[in-house]
This record gives structure tokens, C-alpha cells and sequence, in this order.
């Protein structure tokens, strides 16, 4: 059955393309040997990134980005991450009804996914989603995060290109400084930049910015849109591709996909040694007594994981 899709991945068939990352979700037996056999057909799409506060406009901006993009003659794939519920393990997944006007393209995939339990803004099968949808053809992957503040910065492992959308009034000087999903972007977008205080928040990146050592090469420009009537959208496009043309003509692309790839090799490793570790481990009788020693005080957690690590039988470990 993974044969036909892969076929029909390859052959950019969108029923295939939503059951294959369906299969990656759930995590099918079958995923692993899909992934495998379209990854020789991956590396061709450009993958930007969109990320921000909830409530920032981020869908809002993809859907303007997308109307452009078209224009443009360029496909495109969208993955849009809603959060999961802690309590039911549902997500409301409701990025598709923003740009529901997209739905009958058949140039346009677009697919939420929840995070199901996954920090930092993305799902774990993020990434697997936007190699199906580059082997599919698409030209331009969009990666929308689920919103979740400073600490959402899993998207630069992603992207090619990342913005970081604000709006007026975000937050104060000091605040704008010392948030760490600032020094992420490769372009920040001042949204509802028809709001009063744009001008000061543009200041503020301005001056934060100048304080900067990390834009020598490459310093991020702050672009002002507002999705109620599309000023500003060509802004952004213009601004992504001069940042796409900067990676290219500076080698950087090479570097940031080549570290891309051995962080990837890395957290698979670590995934099926983990796997491993909790399928020997988890519910043992030895566990258990180690946890019983460590809550009388009669070990303590590092001899505990120390000595678990020891028994650990790694040959076992899976192969994809």
C-alpha cells in the first residue's frame, strides 16, 4: 500500500499527499520506508517560516502571503499548527477556515496539525509533513507556529526564512530586548500597523536591532502590513525574497540546511534511543524500586538514570 503512495507523492496527488502525513501522525509502521524512499526528491522547496504571539494576524498574513505567491505562478504547501488540547487531545484546527478561499486551488495544499503535546510552537511531525509536501512539488512550504509566545523558537530549525509577527503595542522597550524569540527572525512584520503605536514599535526593533551583534551579514528588515487590505503584503514578499537571495548568493542556504540535516540524523537517534530506553525501563519491577529508593531518600535520580543506563540492552534499539 506505501508503494501507491509514494507514487502518488511524487506525482503531486493530494489525496495522497493528506494520507501520507496522515500516516506520519499516527505513526504508521509504514511511515518510515515512505519517508525513506521520497527523501532523494526533497531539498527543492523554500521554506518559510511565520511565527509570533497569539494573536498577531499570523494566519491572516499567510492567507494575503498566499494570494501573492499565486501571482506569482508558484505552488504552494501550508502546514498550519493549532494547539492541543492538554485535557481531550483535540485541536480545533481552524487556520483552513481562515483561508478556507484557497481551498478549491489545487496549487494550494493546506494542512493543520495539532501539536499533541509538542513544545516550542510545532508538531513533531512538522518536519515530515514539509518533506512530503517538497517531494510533492510544491515551490514554497509555509509553516504558520501555534503561538505561543517568547519561547517559540523550534521554527529556525525549519525554516529557510523565519518572521517574526508583532503588533503595536506589544510590549514594552525592555521586553522587545529580552525576548528570546526576537533574535530569531529573519524579518519581523509590524501587523495592524494601522493601529496607533506602530511607529514606536518599529523603533523599538529598530533600536534593538542597533544593539545587535548577530545582523552583520544580514540585518532584518521591519516591514508594516495590514492584511484588511493587503498594504504591505508585496512589502513582505520582496523582503523574503531578498533575504532568499542573500542565503543563496552568500553559501549560507548550504550551511543552515546542512546543519538542518545533522540536527535531523541527531533527534532520530535520540528518538529511537529513547524509545528503547522507556520500552526496556518503563513499568519494570527494578524501576519501580528505584523510584521507591529515590522517594526515601536512599538514591538520588542521577545514580538512579546512571544505573538504568548501564542495563540498557541498545542492541535492541529499532531500525527505521
Amino acid at each position: 500500500m506505501h508503494e501507491k503512495v509514494i507514487e502518488g507523492i511524487l506525482n503531486g496527488d493530494r489525496r495522497m499527499v493528506a494520507r501520507a502525513i496522515s500516516l506520519i501522525e499516527n505513526q504508521d509502521p509504514n511511515k518510515n520506508k515512505i519517508l525513506s524512499e521520497i527523501y532523494p526528491h526533497t531539498g527543492k522547496a523554500y521554506v518559510v517560516g511565520i511565527t509570533g504571539a497569539p494573536g498577531a494576524g499570523k494566519s491572516s498574513l499567510v492567507d494575503r502571503y498566499l494570494e501573492t505567491l499565486r501571482k506569482q505562478g508558484l505552488t504552494v504547501g501550508v502546514i498550519a499548527v493549532d494547539p492541543t488540547s492538554p485535557f481531550t487531545g483535540g485541536a480545533i484546527l481552524g487556520d483552513r477556515i481562515r483561508m478556507q478561499e484557497h481551498a478549491l486551488d489545487k496549487d494550494i495544499f493546506i494542512r493543520s496539525m495539532g501539536t499533541r503535546g509538542s513544545l516550542g510552537g510545532l508538531s513533531r511531525a512538522t518536519k515530515e509533513a514539509v518533506q512530503v509536501l517538497d517531494a510533492a512539488g510544491k515551490d514554497v512550504i509555509v509553516i504558520e507556529t501555534v503561538g505561543v509566545g517568547q519561547s517559540e523558537v523550534d521554527i529556525i530549525k525549519y525554516a529557510d526564512s523565519t518572521l517574526v509577527v508583532m503588533t503595536p503595542a506589544g510590549g514594552d522597550s525592555v521586553q522587545t530586548i529580552k525576548a528570546g524569540i526576537m533574535e530569531i527572525a529573519d524579518i519581523f512584520i509590524v501587523n495592524k500597523s494601522d493601529l496607533a503605536g506602530a511607529d514606536r514599535t518599529v523603533s523599538e526593533i529598530g533600536m534593538m536591532l542597533d544593539l545587535s551583534e548577530n545582523n552583520k551579514q544580514w540585518r532584518p528588515p521591519v516591514v508594516r502590513t495590514v492584511t484588511l487590505d493587503s498594504s504591505g503584503i508585496d512589502d513582505m514578499y520582496e523582503a523574503i525574497e531578498k533575504h532568499r537571495t542573500f542565503l543563496m548568493e552568500s553559501g549560507n542556504i548550504e550551511k543552515v540546511r546542512k546543519e538542518r540535516i545533522r540536527r535531523d540524523v541527531l533527534d532520530l537517534i535520540e528518538y529511537q534511543i529513547k524509545n528503547t530506553v522507556w520500552d526496556q525501563v518503563s513499568g519494570s519491577d527494578e524501576f519501580e524500586e528505584l523510584v521507591n529508593q529515590i522517594m526515601s531518600r536512599e538514591n538520588d535520580p542521577y545514580s538512579a538514570a546512571a544505573q538504568v543506563l548501564q542495563g540498557v540492552n541498545l542492541d535492541q534499539c529499532k531500525v527505521f
